[in-house]
């Protein structure tokens, strides 16, 4: 059976990765190519004695969604013996699912290139192409603001006594001037939502505001602290210097769990 980490791990992968598939799949011409006109559901579940865990990619004529739990009858289905398993090979470690539905060879060959899509995530990625540093850095954006209302709806006790205390607050990541690179993260009464691009209703309580991709790439890479990019300029923070720190924190613990 999974532990409660195991599963917060899963949640998080799921429910925050996995959304990041169709940013990289709409940011990249070859992907939208290779997808085109392509309708079928590809499943990702782990077998547990308390009840499967999963989620399916459901792609609709080229468009993706990513839906949470297990569909009936999958084309493709990568099916994991348990959730440490899955979990394991979510993170870039060795773990090998069975595979269901291997005659859809071409299916199969898209759906891996989309996978591997998302590994310019890991640290060790390095890229030196314009382009791919800025979808590094925009799908780092994207999932922190994900990953951490994820982390508080699976019930993680610290981040829920810290959302529950907290009336409406915005809380702001960008890159530049936010027009490209941006997202927010809303909390009200213990309950959270992320979303894409600069949040238009509420000032934020929080704005993270990277200089460009080249000067979010030290903090993504681990080459610098939020200290030391705040010192050096990279980074701006602007808003309670209190609740940044909570964020990080927030940030660290999530990074233990799926890497």
């Amino acid at each position: 059976m999974a532990t409660r980490e195991e599963k917060i791990a899963s949640g998080l992968f799921l429910g925050a990765l996995f959304p990041l598939l169709k940013v990289a799949l709409n940011d990249s011409p070859s992907l939208r190519k290779k997808f085109s006109g392509v309708s079928a559901r590809v499943q990702f579940v782990a077998h547990d004695p308390e009840g499967d865990v999963g989620a399916y990619l459901e792609f609709t004529d080229g468009a993706l969604q990513v839906k949470q739990g297990v569909h009936e009858n999958p084309e493709i289905a990568f099916v994991f013996g348990s959730v440490r398993k899955m979990n394991a090979m979510l993170a870039g470690r060795p773990a090998l699912p069975r595979i269901r539905g291997l005659r859809r060879l071409g299916l199969l060959a898209k759906v891996m290139a989309l996978l591997m899509s998302l590994t310019i995530l890991m640290p060790t990625a390095r890229p030196k192409d314009p382009e791919k540093r800025r979808l590094k850095v925009k799908l780092t954006i994207f999932m922190m603001a994900a990953a951490l209302s994820r982390f508080n709806k699976l019930g993680d006790e610290a981040m829920v006594k810290w959302t529950t205390k907290q009336p409406e607050r915005i809380y702001q990541f960008s890159v530049g001037d936010g027009s490209d690179i941006a997202a927010y993260l809303r909390v009200k009464a213990g309950k959270s939502q992320a979303g894409p691009g600069l949040y238009a209703k509420r000032r934020p309580c929080v704005h993270m505001r990277f200089r460009s991709v080249d000067d979010a790439m030290p903090i993504i890479l681990n080459e610098a602290n939020m200290v030391e990019a705040v010192e050096k300029g990279y980074l701006a923070l602007d808003g309670s210097p209190e609740y940044a720190r909570d964020i990080g924190s927030f940030m660290l613990r999530i990074q233990s769990l799926i890497m």
